[in-house]
């Protein structure tokens, strides 16, 4: 197997379109994976990453996703279903696999969702593997004309070598680095939820970030000593609204997984008050960790969690029933959650889903030479 490994110093625009048309000109069609991201360095890139080391698992050859645009008929898999299906990949030579994790059309705020449904209804053909996540996305893209056959139902992963549980001792060191008090309830939200990449003032509402102020409003009133640990960005209107409630929060943006897992074992409990989700990848970094979840139904989550056995699941927009869950954790965590959410999280580790990747994979990208 031979890997065309990512250049440390990319050329630049003219001199790599050159470079890879030299380099790639040889090579079978359909016979190099690229798995590409948004270019946005947060989570959509992570799970090209992510895909790229499981085809490379799987015997694959696979190419630097920044080649892409500059090679021709072979194999490239986009992380996020946005960039998939605008004209710049549709119109291309290449075979196209997408994951499609979220994004139900007529959301009120989200016209994005509408454009690539109607989108990829105007050409579904061109779309050879779809990931979905859960049975909504499944039946969606369907509807949108892709063949079933061509539709996998891939779960969200987790590399658990960079999210340890946590022990007593860890749980000390982290708040004692990140200025949380030791007696407190610390209820965590680390998902970005603020529309753009800047600040985040406006929120993004299919995120949830308003029904999660108000379930921690709720929740100060029950547990007075709460305090809220935030990561992420674009993080502006949730801290802006804690601050005007008066409910001390911290917010540290997390430069790897290792100061994330940091993050998480400050916590008591992880709120997921989400209105639509193909993960989240929080729940199960949660999960890894031994922290308490309660989460919307919504992704994922309805299908990983075993409610009152491993995590709490609560409606869509029931802040109130997200406060009343996670003020128990005061009272003390049934007998065996911690454990039993480190042992489903453990079921969803990036290797035991080679597998179903490897249905994926098959007949989308041939074998090159090695």
């Amino acid at each position: 197997m031979s890997v065309v490994r990512r250049i440390a110093a990319p050329p630049g625009k003219l001199a790599l379109r050159a470079l890879v048309a030299t380099r790639t000109a040889a090579w079978p069609a359909h016979s190099r994976l690229f798995a590409v991201g948004d270019g946005a360095g947060w989570s959509v890139e992570e799970d090209a990453t992510h895909l790229a080391a499981t085809a490379a698992r799987l015997g694959y050859d696979v190419g630097p996703g920044s080649w892409a645009r500059f090679a021709s008929s072979q194999s490239v898999f986009l992380t996020s279903h946005f960039e998939a299906l605008a004209p710049r990949w549709l119109d291309t030579s290449h075979r196209l696999g997408t994951a499609y994790l979220h994004g139900r059309p007529g959301t009120p705020g989200a016209p994005e969702f509408d454009e690539a449904f109607e989108a990829l209804r105007r050409r579904p053909e061109r779309i050879s593997r779809v990931q979905v996540t859960h049975a909504e996305m499944h039946d969606l893209v369907v509807e949108a004309g892709v063949p079933p056959e061509r539709v996998f139902r891939i779960p969200i992963g987790i590399d658990l070598k960079r999210f340890p549980l946590a022990d007593p001792e860890a749980r000390a060191r982290s708040r004692a680095d990140l200025g949380l008090p030791g007696g407190a309830l610390v209820a965590g939200s680390f998902q970005k939820d603020g529309v753009g990449w800047g600040d985040g003032l406006e929120p993004k509402l299919v995120k949830g970030p308003d029904v999660l102020v108000r379930a921690l409003e709720r929740l100060r009133d029950l547990v007075p000593e709460l305090h809220v640990l935030l990561t992420g960005p674009a993080r502006g209107y949730v801290r802006g609204a804690l601050e005007r409630l008066g409910i001390p929060r911290v917010h540290r943006v997390a430069r790897s997984r290792e100061e994330l897992a940091h993050a998480y074992h400050a916590l008591d409990v992880y709120l997921v008050a989400s209105r639509q989700e193909g993960g989240p990848k929080a729940l199960l970094e949660a999960m890894a960790t031994g922290v308490p979840v309660v989460s919307t139904r919504v992704g994922q989550a309805q299908d990983v969690i075993e409610d009152g056995i491993d995590g709490w699941l609560v409606e869509v927009e029931d802040a109130e029933a997200l406060a009343s869950r996670a003020a128990a954790v005061r009272d003390g965590v049934p007998a065996g959650l911690r454990d039993a959410a480190r042992a489903k999280a453990e079921r969803f580790a990036l290797e035991r889903l080679d597998p179903l990747w490897a249905s994926l994979l098959d007949g989308f990208v041939g074998r090159g030479e090695s």
